[in-house]
């Protein structure tokens, strides 16, 4: 009886967290951010005290890094790729009169397929209408982000909130671990420490090693293609870079778009897309024979498509947190499915194979070692 009053008392104490949590979604994010931050960051912060740096310190001279990389984005590449998205919005009406003039044309000759072109002409209306437009993009932006100035507030809080709650989160980490330790139940705390202990390997060879092959194939992608030539490179290898956080999906979707920007930039100039086509090939082996070995390793354990519906259903469920949550919640699931399958298969319900099948399979074996013995010594 008091075994299932304690049951029951924790099943409410869970639901309750559940619908605590669910209730505050829309100002959890910037702690979110701050978890996955400080998580992130904490390894370095480990590194620089192993150095004799004290942990304040060590927390201070991250917070200096990422601020130089933040300023040095803010001023460099965001500019730069605010230049690329109006260069792509003005030539979007010269890509879709290409596409009626010369692709579709090709296709319907070659393969029959047939082009309907009202629709392209409507959408190229609509950019040719609004291109004048274009050069007031940022003061039309701010102002529709001012427009509710309610809103515009709290987004801004919440944007200064993550650095804060970061900085106390890492250096407060190693005691909040801890802490959080110090209540688990002895009779469990080895077993639990045993699967956070494997979250934590896979979570960790995702969220940075993962994040660091995006980044690194991120930067291969956009300097290669400007070299090429292309206009839209910068913006089309960040894209790619990007979209590597599934593999292979960074190299199919960068390499189609590069090469259909190619084609419409050079026409049918064999060197630039034998270029567009060289950089993405330099990546992908990059990405196969270093990038991926080096730093995520075998440990990731998750599999690409577990890694899109996390993400998707992320979304879809709790909107920005969701998508937050997704991966940390897909490898703690996956951790403990592991478990669970590995229990299944020494559980009862399971089974095990009877004597008489066993001694088949021994007898079978033997006739086997048997015919390639003879095999063996004759070669």
């Amino acid at each position: 009886m008091t075994q299932n009053l304690k049951s029951g008392l924790l099943i409410a104490v869970l639901a309750l967290i559940l619908v605590v949590f669910y209730q505050l979604l829309p100002i959890l994010s910037p702690f979110l951010i701050s978890i996955l931050l400080a998580y992130m960051g904490d390894p370095i912060v480990d590194l620089l005290e192993r150095h004799k740096i004290s942990r304040t310190w060590g927390v201070v001279l991250v917070f200096v890094l990422l601020s130089v990389v933040l300023l040095i984005l803010l001023l460099v590449l965001i500019p730069m790729i605010g230049r690329q998205l109006v260069s792509l919005y003005q030539l979007t009406p010269q890509l879709i009169e290409w596409v009626q003039n010369s692709a579709l044309p090709w296709l319907e000759q070659r393969f029959g397929v047939p082009a309907n072109i009202s629709i392209l002409d409507n959408v190229k209306q609509l950019f040719s209408d609004n291109l004048e437009k274009t050069s007031d993009f940022a003061q039309v932006l701010l102002s529709r982000a001012t427009a509710s100035g309610l809103a515009f507030l709290a987004w801004l809080a919440n944007l200064l909130l993550v650095p804060v709650v970061t900085f106390y989160l890492l250096r407060d980490w190693d005691i909040l671990v801890a802490k959080m330790r110090g209540l688990l139940p002895r009779d469990r705390e080895a077993l639990v420490v045993h699967l956070i202990h494997e979250c934590h390997e896979v979570l960790g060879a995702f969220m940075r090693g993962q994040l660091l092959v995006m980044l690194a194939l991120g930067i291969v992608y956009a300097v290669g293609l400007i070299f090429v030539g292309l206009e839209l490179g910068l913006l089309i290898g960040l894209l790619a870079g990007l979209a590597s956080l599934v593999p292979y999906m960074g190299f199919a979707v960068g390499i189609s778009i590069a090469l259909v920007a190619g084609v419409f930039q050079f026409g049918l100039d064999l060197y630039p897309l034998l270029g567009i086509i060289a950089v993405f090939s330099l990546g992908q082996m990059l990405e196969g024979m270093l990038l991926t070995p080096l730093l995520v390793g075998d440990r990731i354990g998750l599999h690409p498509v577990a890694v899109i519906f996390a993400i998707l259903a992320g979304g879809q469920l709790f909107g920005f947190t969701g998508v937050l949550l997704a991966l940390p919640v897909a490898a703690v699931i996956m951790v403990l499915l592991r478990h669970v399958h590995q229990l299944y298969k020494e559980s009862n319900m399971y089974g095990q194979p009877n004597e008489g099948c066993e001694s088949r399979h021994s007898n079978e074996v033997e006739q086997v070692a048997a015919c390639v013995e003879p095999i063996n010594e004759s070669t």
